[in-house]
């Protein structure tokens, strides 16, 4: 899990600098530890422990955009046909490591008791089927969160990116969080070069604010499931 934040620059929190490296703990090296390193690392993990239920309290709150790349898919797959949706077979599709990512990213949101608001995917099978795999209801696909790549003109391109930070720093319905499922040149496009190692299943955590935006934490699909463990 990362935090930071996000209003053109890059301020890294306490909370970051103690859970840069994940929630995984280091466990396999204990015993051969000595007396202090192993204090370090107990208090460590105490202030990642304190940071994750510091996160799960604020967004059970709700008032944060979630941002998620889809889940994990088929590299030896293309969209070959981008113009037709409905033509799945033609598309890069969640593996199943994807899709039981996504089962359990869900299963871990319910546990955590997240309450939910708008959720929004790319018209894309990969980015909806993360959305349904997840357990979410009524999902609206839309073009501002849909890849384009070559297949439509960089005016077009700049204006999805442009939308999507808007979607950004428009706050949720109080007490709900909205969740923005889409994909890396998407990302990259509307945040920048900080997300050039967004990895499928990723999802960044912003809090809007004053019609800008900032970024609380990323978190990695595989994680989710023990920040709940972690928060409970």
């Amino acid at each position: 899990m990362r935090s930071e934040q996000h209003e053109g620059d890059n301020e890294m929190t306490l909370f970051s600098r103690r859970a840069a490296g994940g929630l995984a703990a280091v466990v396999g090296f204990v015993l051969t530890m000595s007396a202090p390193s192993l204090a370090q690392s107990q208090n460590h993990q105490e202030g990642m422990t304190r940071d994750t239920r510091q996160l799960v309290q604020s967004l059970r709150a709700g008032g944060y955009n979630i941002v998620v790349r889809h889940g994990a898919t088929f590299s030896n797959q293309a969209d070959t046909d981008p113009f037709n949706f409905d033509d799945i077979a033609k598309q890069r599709n969640l593996n199943d490591k994807g899709k039981e990512l996504a089962k359990a990213f869900g299963d871990a949101i319910r546990q955590v008791g997240l309450p939910v608001g708008k959720v929004y995917t790319s018209k894309f099978n990969r980015a909806y089927e993360t959305a349904i795999r997840a357990g979410f209801e009524h999902i609206e696909k839309i073009v501002d969160l849909t890849e384009g790549g070559l297949v439509v003109t960089p005016d077009e391109n700049n204006r999805r990116a442009d939308a999507f930070r808007k979607m950004l720093a428009q706050a949720p319905e109080k007490g709900k969080n909205n969740f923005l499922i889409t994909h890396k040149p998407n990302i990259v496009d509307a945040l920048g070069k900080d997300w050039f190692d967004v990895k499928e299943g990723e999802a960044s955590i912003f809090k809007p604010e004053g019609g800008k935006y900032r970024l609380v934490a990323r978190v990695q699909m595989e994680d989710w499931p023990k920040l709940a463990l972690t928060a409970n």
